[in-house]
Formats: C-alpha cells, structure tokens, sequence
C-alpha cells in the first residue's frame, strides 16, 4: 500500500485496510448466516460480494478493478442506506463515507490476496488471532496524527467496564465511541451473563454508540461484528452534540454511560445553541459532560467518562457542570491517572469520574494511580495494563464501595470542602511529597550559590571563632 500514489499516511492506509476487511468479514458472516438463518437472501448483489470478485488470486486486476471498485461496487454499496435487510442497511451505513484511496488497480489486488489468503474468520483461531491484529491496528491509529483521538486503551475501556458493572437488559450509550472499544467491553461483560439465544438479540438492542468521524465508525462497525452483533445498526454514525437536549424525551435515558469524550477540541459555530444557557460554550467535553448528566436515568443512572486535567481545576461552564455534579449526582469517585495514558496523542494528565444521578454527594475519593515500578512514563512498548488496575478494584469496596480506606494512593474529600474551594477538583494525594524536576543548568547555579553561601558563613565563622580567641594567641 505505501507503494500506491494515492494513499497517503496511515490514517488512509488503515482507512483503505478495513473497508476490505469489513467486506472480507461480511462475507464470511453471511456464509454463516446462510447455515444458520432460515431463507436467508444477500442483500448485496451477486457480483459485489467478496467471494465473487476478490477469492480468486487471478481475478480481475489493474484497471479493471480499478474502475469496478469505483464506479460499480461502491456506488451499489452506499446505495443500501436504505435496504430493507438490516443486515444490507449496516454495509450502507459502513460505505456511506468510506472511499478507495489505492490508484493502482495491480497493488489493489495484490493487498485483497493477502487478506483472502491469509485470514478465515469462520475459523474460531483465525478469529482469536484477529482480534489480536484488530487491536494492534487500533493501537497503530496513535501514531497516525489526529486520528489518536479515537483510541481509549483497552486497559482502560476494560477497568471502566468492570467497575460499573452493566447488566443484561440496562441500556449502555457512549455517545462518542470511536472504534468502539467501550462496547465491545461491555459486549463480553454481557455475555458472561448470558444464559439463552434471546440474550444475544437483548444485548444487541440495548448497546448503544454514536461515532462524529468516518473512519472510527467503519472500525466500530467492523469491531461490533466481529464481537458477534451481526446488526450493529445501534453504532449510528452521527454528531451525538447536534440534536438539541430538549428534544430528548424521558425514553432516551439510559442506565449506563461509559465516554472518553474528545477533549481540546472546538465545536462548530451553532452547536452550542443546542444546550441550555448554562452549558453553553465551544468546548467539546464541557458539552458532552452536560449531555451525559442529562441523558442518565435518575436514581438508577451510573457514568464513568474520561476528562482532563483542564475540568477539574477549570471555571465557567465547568464550575457549573461540577456545582450541578455535587448538588444533583452522587460524584463518588476520581482514578486519577498519571501522564503518557494517551500518549503520543496528547501527555495531559486525565482523570476517570465515576458518578451515579441521584445524589447529592456527601465526599468525593480519590485515587492515584501509580506507574509501574520502575517506569517513569508509558510508551507503546510498555502500555498500560489491566492488571494495573487491580490495586483500585481491590481498593474499590465492591459494588456498595464498602470498607474503603485511605492509603498512599487514595484520600477523602466532602463535598463541603469541594464547594468552599470554588468546585475545584484539582485536589493532589496528601501523602505524596512532590518532587521538582527543574532544569540541571538552574540546579547547578543555584548549587554553586548555596556552596558560595556555605564557604561565606565558614570564613565568618571562622573569623569570629578567631576574635572570640583573642586573635589566635
């Protein structure tokens, strides 16, 4: 693909990469579905399925592909938005902004052997291994400029899932999902508690995301079947900010919502005006903030959302979503988590607010997460990982949160000291004695001062030592 003219950098090659995949997936999903679903009928056209234009290594190629690829296959695709197979309708809404960055039709088809070859996903190993290679193409999305955004690490998604602990039949929403990590967490929570087929189809109807960007949407899609939700028409590609908040009605509240909210970015003129007085403001993750507090189900509405540094400590809008978090929500816990989580997309310290709708809060804890021994920072060859986190959950207090203590890590704050503050939540661990890292050409300066400070009260010791000796006699 880096051979090709017409891709350029991995944001497109990854993007060029999975639509194959998807199709390549698709098909061999339908494959299953003939075996298994009674009458079941292709919504794509003979030709356009994969095992009918890409399975033979000697197929069409060059520009014959080429012009089949654009002018044929992916007009017909995009047109099935509005099929009446559900199945046909996610391939539509997967196509709707997908695009064939490759110009060569030779190296196209050199690219769709690979995947045919190489990759059955009827094959349970294959599909275990994939997985695998799925996750390390989303972990490659870090490297791929902007397109970090879309990345929550799996350690994290994973302890996020597991702390709010969703269950079979609850409605889970993140509103801004990007490849959907959050939901294919939560997919596998549920169906460990799965018990018949009809929970599978629950599970499917009650997991919920919403994806702004082109590119992490084709990857949730791809993730969600991958992960066995063979109509994931509940991943919607939509600006979640774009419907105004009193248009939501009380059968759009859900029990959980799970977020890493895109954070520093600016929305586009008019967005705000979707939002009451109080929450308005340009900030995406003040924004979503104000959407999740509203969209949860009062007294049984639990949240975990991912924001910054920025929040805690900022005023404006923020000190109004924090007021309303400790007057109307029960704000009970803050992972705080230490920089380079998210590198290299942003090194910003980033917090995990845990709350419940129903409150008030009485105290906030607190919990520091400490880097491994011996780190000193994250990087790709050491990430973060889940069991990290088994210092909170043993912490934790299990789903009533009893017996917490406090300890190095975590510390207790009320929600009185939280107001008297100003609503600032910049709170740092008591017991941890910080260390400053200044700059070695200013350690050494104000070391040669202190020496010079030190021989200067020597000699006038020593003179006065001296006098009081009567002059050395």
């Amino acid at each position: 693909m880096r051979k090709d003219t017409g891709v350029d950098g991995d944001a497109q090659r990854i993007s060029q990469l999975v639509w194959m995949l998807f199709l390549k997936i698709f098909d061999d999903k339908e494959q299953e579905w003939e075996l298994t679903y009674e009458d079941y009928k292709s919504p794509l056209q003979s030709r356009h399925r994969w095992s009918n234009w890409a399975k033979n290594p000697e197929g069409i190629t060059g520009e014959e592909l080429s012009d089949f690829i654009n002018n044929e296959l992916f007009p017909a695709l995009k047109k099935l938005t509005n099929s009446q197979v559900p199945q046909g309708r996610v391939v539509g809404l997967v196509f709707e902004d997908a695009y064939n960055y490759m110009k060569s039709g030779t190296l196209l088809r050199q690219v769709v052997n690979i995947i045919e070859a190489d990759i059955d996903f009827n094959s349970s190993q294959d599909r275990h291994l994939f997985n695998d290679i799925y996750e390390k193409i989303l972990a490659d999305l870090q490297s791929a400029g902007n397109a970090g955004e879309y990345y929550t690490p799996r350690a994290v998604t994973r302890f996020m899932v597991d702390i709010l602990n969703p269950r079979l039949g609850e409605i889970v929403l993140d509103p801004a999902c990007g490849t959907g990590g959050f939901l294919t967490g939560t997919i596998d929570h549920l169906k460990a508690q799965a018990k018949a087929p009809e929970d599978n189809v629950t599970i499917q109807d009650t997991v919920r995301g919403i994806e702004k960007k082109p590119l992490p949407h084709l990857l949730a899609m791809t993730n969600m079947l991958l992960h066995g939700i063979d109509v994931p028409t509940n991943v919607r590609h939509d600006n979640t900010l774009s419907r105004p908040l009193r248009d939501y009605v009380p059968e759009d509240r859900v029990d959980v919502i799970l977020a890493n909210p895109p954070f520093g970015g600016i929305e586009e003129n008019g967005i705000e005006s979707n939002f009451p007085k109080k929450y308005q403001t340009r900030e995406t993750a003040d924004l979503f903030m104000g959407l999740i507090m509203h969209l949860l189900k009062h007294g049984t509405g639990r949240a975990g959302v991912v924001l910054p540094d920025g929040f805690l400590f900022g005023e404006g809008v923020k000190t109004t979503l924090k007021k309303e978090l400790l007057d109307d929500f029960n704000l009970h816990t803050i992972v705080r988590l230490p920089k380079g989580v998210f590198s290299p997309y942003t090194g910003i310290n980033t917090n995990i607010l845990f709350f419940e709708k129903g409150g008030p809060t009485e105290d906030i804890w607190f919990f520091e997460h400490p880097y491994p021994e011996g780190y000193k920072s994250y990087s790709r060859s050491k990430p973060l990982t889940l069991a990290e986190f088994d210092r909170e959950k043993a912490w934790w207090g299990g789903l009533e949160r009893a017996g917490r203590e406090v300890n190095e890590y975590a510390w207790k704050v009320s929600a009185a000291d939280i107001a008297a503050r100003g609503h600032n939540l910049d709170i740092k661990n008591p017991h941890k004695v910080d260390v400053v890292h200044a700059d070695p050409n200013e350690l050494m300066e104000e070391y040669a001062e202190l020496t010079r400070q030190v021989q200067a009260a020597q000699n006038a010791l020593k003179q006065e030592l001296v006098a009081a000796l009567g002059g050395g006699h």
